[in-house]
């Protein structure tokens, strides 16, 4: 996994850096694995634009992956690695003993030809999945469910991972990519080892008609609209914006937005660290 740098011949590529694309193996998809995605542009069934600043990019078709990981005690070889337009984190193609094929979020460090397994009782090796009750304590982990059997939702972007810390009784509890401490409960799955493509969040694009090719149209600042359009928005010169907020009046900058009542309070041991 790497990164690199272009020479500055023009003033899109003077900034750019972008990944080297050294672990991707293939860049045509398993037919059967891929289905097509409709693209919105920001419209609803009517037509009115209801989300801002998306529209055009390249078109793609949806990599159907395997969060859950429940073929359980069969061998399953891995027969490449491709980038997925849907994610950040690389994907891998699981070849099953019986002929089955699967996509999973690729751990980082996998390898063509590596035999990978998922259930209770099989070893805590990188890329096996296996419930919390069976992994070692301060094991890296990533694709963690949150609930049994509903497949993998937590720690699945370029790069992240979770580590499990303690167990008591039917619970164990991780700490989360953000600093958090949360209980899990131990019947839920995990895959060992962190997602693939860590060195995502040193990409720059380099030019704005990058972001134009992902969907994404130029965002305008609240301060630079019109008081009509934005509550920030109105003055002379730079004497504009008041309290940071967003389109809809709500309060930007430190107001705490989830519920005091929320249901998995009790399930949280330690919030995230404050900046």
């Amino acid at each position: 996994m790497g990164l690199k740098k272009f020479k500055p011949v023009t003033p899109g590529t003077r900034f750019r850096i972008l990944p080297d694309f050294a672990e991707i193996t293939t860049s045509t998809p398993e037919k059967s694995l891929v289905t097509s995605i409709k693209r919105s542009g920001g419209r609803n069934n009517t037509g009115k634009m209801t989300m801002r600043y998306l529209g055009g990019g390249h078109k793609k078709s949806y990599r159907i992956i395997d969060f859950k990981r429940d073929k359980h005690n069969i061998p399953a070889k891995v027969a490449s690695v491709e980038y997925d337009p849907n994610r950040t984190a690389y994907i891998a193609l699981l070849v099953y003993a019986d002929g089955e094929k699967r996509y999973i979020i690729a751990p980082t460090g996998v390898k063509v030809g590596s035999i990978l397994l998922s259930g209770p009782e099989v070893a805590p090796e990188l890329g096996n999945s296996l419930p919390l009750s069976a992994i070692p304590l301060g094991t890296i982990i990533y694709n963690i469910e949150l609930k049994p059997g509903k497949g993998g939702s937590i720690a699945r972007s370029a790069g992240a991972y979770c580590q499990l810390l303690a167990r008591d009784g039917k619970y164990a509890t991780i700490k989360m990519p953000s600093g958090e401490m949360r209980m899990i409960l131990l019947t839920c799955y995990a895959t060992i080892g962190s997602a693939s493509n860590s060195d995502h969040f040193n990409v720059t694009s380099g030019k704005a008609g990058r972001s134009r090719w992902f969907g994404r149209r130029p965002r305008v600042r609240g301060v630079a609209m019109n008081p009509v359009d934005h509550p920030m928005g109105g003055g002379e010169g730079r004497a504009s914006g008041g309290h940071p907020r967003s389109r809809n009046g709500q309060i930007a900058k430190g107001l705490k937005t989830r519920s005091p009542k929320k249901y998995s309070d009790k399930m949280i041991i330690s919030r995230r660290k404050s900046k």
